[in-house]
């Protein structure tokens, strides 16, 4: 009787904490999604043209002819102009698919008071956002594990609703699953996972070739670490609670140990020539929308690079 009565205890505690996080979430999303759609409006407004290579209908440029193509490829009218072989390349216009993950992790509900918002509606508002973005411009858009992709222009409603109805236990990290080669995918979370999950998601994920960013969403209380005297540090995500006596003499150790995640988190990313940055939630959306927006446009050039950042030195 007493084993099941702490078994009820725990189900009703379990119960009226799924019930506060699905009405705060639902209750929240309204706005985000304004937010979000006003984001991606002023984004789109100062875009032109995808100017990217593939199968089109514009011109875009001529480039040099690659041994191995179907001579059917050569411009012989612009080759004939000098000693060298042409192919004329068309403007991209073939939408792909990109996946892009939103952490809803207990630890992304954190927000001190200097940020804007919590970590979790920035990382949604992002989303939202950029999946808007995305699918003005004729790309598929989906959500590893929860919604397939798809170029609806009501997408961020799809967004929103699914993971109002999702169940599910809230990752920190993507399920398992490995996009196509010419996909890319979008990771939004504070990666306070241990490195080890982190290379491992990784690997699946680039195990077919497909380009990736990964954007750490932070408050800027986790950046800066300021806190002085007793203070009682509880994990989210179930792994107990640390008090520091003294939280000032943790400042070094916890600005030391921050530098190494990101720097072991660079490593993996510029081994799979993928992007790595960080974002605080006191700096601007639409700052990092832009970031996302051009690493992409970067990744269909073919000029891949790491050095781009959005927020503080990543």
């Amino acid at each position: 009787m007493a084993a099941e009565t702490g078994h009820t205890a725990k189900e009703t505690v379990a119960i009226r904490r799924a019930d506060g996080e699905s009405r705060t979430l639902a209750a929240s999303l309204p706005r985000l999604v304004l937010e979000a759609r006003r984001i991606a409006a002023n984004v789109i407004h100062g875009l032109h043209g995808r100017r990217r290579a593939g199968s089109g209908e514009n011109f875009w440029q001529y480039r040099r002819f690659v041994s191995g193509e179907p001579s059917q490829n050569v411009d012989w009218r612009r080759s004939a102009r000098d000693d060298h072989l042409y192919v004329r390349e068309l403007e991209w216009e073939a939408s792909h698919t990109v996946w892009i993950w939103p952490d809803r992790s207990p630890s992304m509900a954190f927000a001190s008071k200097t940020a804007r918002e919590s970590k979790l509606e920035r990382t949604l508002i992002v989303a939202f956002a950029l999946a808007e973005l995305l699918v003005a411009g004729g790309e598929r858009v989906g959500i590893p594990g929860l919604m397939a992709p798809t170029t609806s222009r009501s997408v961020i409603d799809k967004m929103a609703q699914a993971m109002l109805h999702d169940d599910a236990v809230r990752l920190s990290l993507p399920p398992s699953f490995v996009p196509a080669a010419l996909a890319e995918t979008i990771l939004l979370s504070d990666f306070w996972s241990p490195i080890a999950e982190i290379k491992t998601t990784l690997a699946g994920l680039s195990g077919s070739g497909a380009h990736g960013t990964l954007v750490q969403i932070v408050d800027p209380a986790e950046e800066s670490f300021p806190y002085s005297g007793r203070v009682e540090f509880v994990e989210p995500e179930g792994f107990g609670v640390i008090t520091a006596g003294r939280a000032e003499s943790w400042a070094e150790d916890y600005t030391a140990r921050l530098a190494l995640h990101r720097d072991q988190i660079r490593a993996e990313t510029n081994k799979l020539d993928w992007l790595f940055t960080t974002h605080s939630t006191d700096r601007s959306a639409a700052e990092l929308l832009l970031f996302l927006h051009a690493g992409m446009q970067v990744s269909k050039s073919g000029a891949r690079t790491t050095s781009i950042k959005a927020g503080p030195a990543a």
